[in-house]
């Protein structure tokens, strides 16, 4: 399991495993030592405890890490909801609230928004995660934390290795790495394939992912690393159904609302008709360059990604295409005078990113790009500094003082010259046939926000024995919105495109864009720890309480159509995260990952004290793994969500709970090949995997999201 162990605290160490070699100890073992020094909630996820799946998704990767909530959409490599502490919670399709990271730099824009299927756990040597504040020392602006994807070295992944697999729902997929290692110079290039029909009806994806490094150490003091990336994604959108259809037959797809004599029932998209689907692709190249002066290491290192982004969504959101490029610049010092000593005296780091994107807004004509209503050149700039001590005050203890500095700008120049902006609609009682086209008045969409804040915060450790650590910490957080929370299509309906309320009335005047004037979110957190080993346990146990202050919200109403973002007045966030490993008896390990929340509103005028929408209580995943001879490995995990979880804010509508059991086994043949399989939920359990987040939902709404079925899978590894 994977039990705290992230970088140190500052930049340069937290990210050893980039910045190589010349005298660093770039083992995982050395950095999760490290890691373990932070106080604060951390965690390092090895490959192997995760690559023996026929797929690895980010859901396989990060399910031992407590705190962290992945809850799958759609089925492989799609776009998951991941969430840190409740930060981004109701953000989707593209999120926020993490700092997704790609060997240090990262693979979010400028404006803080990723799309979480560009990050590929297949391709990478480990993961390190940091909750809350400690996120900060990576550059980071946001309240839930930081996930950074580690590539693997030739030193860390020598050789060549091929592995094809296949399976249930039409699933099929091939990835491989190799290296090339030379005197003071190093290569490594490695690749991903996969597709599947899906498990549901409309539900079929393709995912293409290529890249490598190469490592030159120029001198005794000097390294630097160059990497590159390419990400094509593309997945159909099956989106939600209501709960009589998930019991009934979780494979299908909602067809829309659905006109009675008594009224409208089964609010929800139109799928069959309007085929939401998403394609997009992202280029990355990058250098990480690190001078080791003995006590003073320097870390610099230069990014840039481009993204096209179109998202086909239902005919309330239409057609989004979105093209730009972002750059990151980033320095980081760290000062160690105690070479003994895990963390590093003192640290500063200092990251800029910058960006800009053109984004064209179309109709959806039954799946097909209709009218151009939309237009805008999208600006972000985002700068954080970080400055941290590490000071030991006696043999056992160290207090952690820092500040970071963030300052963000956000802004919209609408290009969009026509006087009206079109609209189209279908019959509802029979949404096949067009109605009348119509227009509405061009409001304009300009912008032009900045957004400042100083994030201090205090954290103190304590080693009571060997191999453990308590913690303490109090920390300030901040968040500004991305360009999806100030600019949203509203006022669309499943029979209507945005600007049109009412699908038969195309001359009623109606707003097709929101641009509300948001404030940054800011969180005061204090959170308490202890982790560390005794015999054969292992255990990370965090617990912290978060007043969170204009907590973004991205709303939505009955049919699933968007209510665009608010600010919450006040919230809190309370969460307990728990991990433990062990050796239970000779050859049989277990690992258990629990992670309690309870995220409410305070004295909202409308949803009181509620529950927010979409954060189950308590997620419980465990493994057992057996090590049944030399060769031959076996293993079981389960996914408990023992508690009903919100669908909306209101607290109407609960998904309902569930418990999922996967099994896994591998052979190897020899010392070059092996052979896996895996059957996925095992009793074929029908049960929400996630769901539509909502404002104010109806018992009948489509609002969940289906798990797959019971699946079959194998694979074959090679080594040579």
């Amino acid at each position: 399991m994977a039990l705290a162990q992230s970088a140190a605290p500052g930049a340069v160490t937290l990210l050893d495993p980039i910045v190589v070699e010349s005298g660093w100890d770039t083992s995982l073992g050395y950095i999760g030592d490290r890691l373990k020094r932070l106080p604060g909630g951390v965690a390092l996820v090895s490959e192997d405890d995760y690559a023996s799946s026929t797929s690895s998704t980010v859901s396989d990767a990060l399910a031992g890490v407590p705190g962290v909530i992945v809850q799958d959409f759609f089925g492989g490599h799609d776009q998951p909801r991941i969430q840190i502490r409740g930060s981004g919670l109701q953000q989707n399709p593209v999120e926020r609230g993490i700092l997704m990271m790609r060997d240090g730099l990262p693979i979010n824009r400028a404006d803080g928004s990723y799309i979480a299927g560009f990050a590929d756990p297949s391709n990478a040597q480990a993961i390190e995660v940091y909750r809350g504040y400690l996120a900060n020392r990576l550059g980071a602006t946001v309240i839930g934390g930081a996930i950074n994807f580690m590539s693997p070295t030739v030193a860390t992944a020598p050789g060549t290795e091929i592995t094809v697999s296949g399976g249930s729902f039409g699933q099929v997929g091939t990835s491989g790495r190799t290296g090339y290692d030379g005197e003071g110079f190093d290569a490594s290039l490695h690749f991903d394939l996969s597709r599947r029909d899906g498990f549901r009806d409309y539900n079929g994806s393709e995912r293409v992912s290529v890249g490598g490094n190469i490592e030159a150490e120029l001198s005794d003091t000097l390294t630097t690393r160059l990497f590159f990336g390419y990400t094509d994604l593309g997945f159909d959108v099956a989106g939600p159904i209501n709960k009589n259809a998930l019991e009934d037959d979780p494979s299908q797809v909602s067809s829309g609302p659905v006109v009675t004599p008594s009224g409208v029932i089964n609010p929800g998209p139109n799928v069959d008709r309007d085929k939401p689907r998403r394609d997009a692709s992202q280029y990355l190249i990058g250098s990480r360059s690190t001078i080791d002066l003995g006590e003073h290491q320097i870390d610099i290192g230069l990014g840039y990604t481009y993204t096209d982004d179109t998202f086909r969504f239902p005919i309330s959101s239409g057609i989004r295409e979105t093209v730009g490029g972002d750059a990151t610049a980033l320095l980081r010092y760290a000062y160690q005078p105690d070479a003994d000593s895990l963390l590093p005296l003192f640290e500063a780091s200092a990251q800029y990113a910058f960006g800009s994107a053109e984004r064209r807004y179309y109709l959806n004509e039954s799946g097909r790009r209709g009218a151009l209503f939309g237009e805008n050149d999208l600006d972000a700039t985002t700068l954080s500094l970080h400055s941290a001590f590490n000071i030991p005050l006696a043999k056992t203890w160290t207090i952690s003082p820092g500040l970071s500095f963030a300052h963000a700008t956000r802004a919209s120049d609408d290009t969009y010259s026509a006087a009206t902006r079109p609209t189209i609609g279908y019959n509802p009682a029979n949404p096949t046939v067009r109605l009348p086209n119509g227009v509405v008045p061009t409001v304009s969409t300009d912008y032009d926000h900045s957004y400042n804040a100083w994030s201090p915060s205090l954290g103190i450790t304590f080693e009571p024995a060997p191999e453990q650590v308590l913690f303490a910490a109090v920390s300030r957080s901040f968040e500004p919105p991305t360009h999806d929370d100030l600019l949203a299509t509203v006022n669309g309906t499943p029979n209507s495109s945005p600007g049109r309320p009412a699908p038969g009335n195309p001359g009623l005047a109606a707003a097709t864009f929101s641009t509300p004037d948001l404030e940054a979110q800011t969180a005061t957190t204090i959170e308490f720890g202890w982790r560390g080993n005794h015999g054969d346990l292992g255990w990370d146990m965090t617990t912290y309480y978060s007043w969170i202050d204009n907590e973004l919200l991205s709303l939505r109403d009955a049919t699933g159509a968007s209510l665009g973002a608010i600010n919450a007045d006040e919230t809190t966030h309370f969460g307990i995260e728990l991990g433990l490993n062990a050796e239970i008896l000779d050859r049989l390990t277990g690992r258990l990952a629990y992670t309690y929340q309870d995220f409410r509103f305070r004295d909202d005028p409308l949803r009181g004290n509620n529950r927010l929408a979409g954060a189950p209580h308590h997620v419980i995943n465990a493994s057992l793994s057996y090590q049944a001879t030399e060769d031959w490995s076996l293993g079981a995990s389960l996914k408990w969500v023992p508690d009903e979880t919100p669908v909306d804010n209101m607290n109407t509508l609960w998904a309902d709970p569930y418990a999922v059991v996967d099994l896994k086994t591998e052979y190897r043949i020899n010392d070059h090949v092996s052979l896996f399989g895996e059957i996925t939920n095992l009793f074929d359990e029908k049960y929400a995997s996630s769901t539509l987040v909502v404002d104010q939902a109806t018992a009948d709404q489509a609002a969940f999201l289906p798990g797959d079925g019971r699946g079959f899978y194998v694979g074959v590894k090679s080594r040579f």
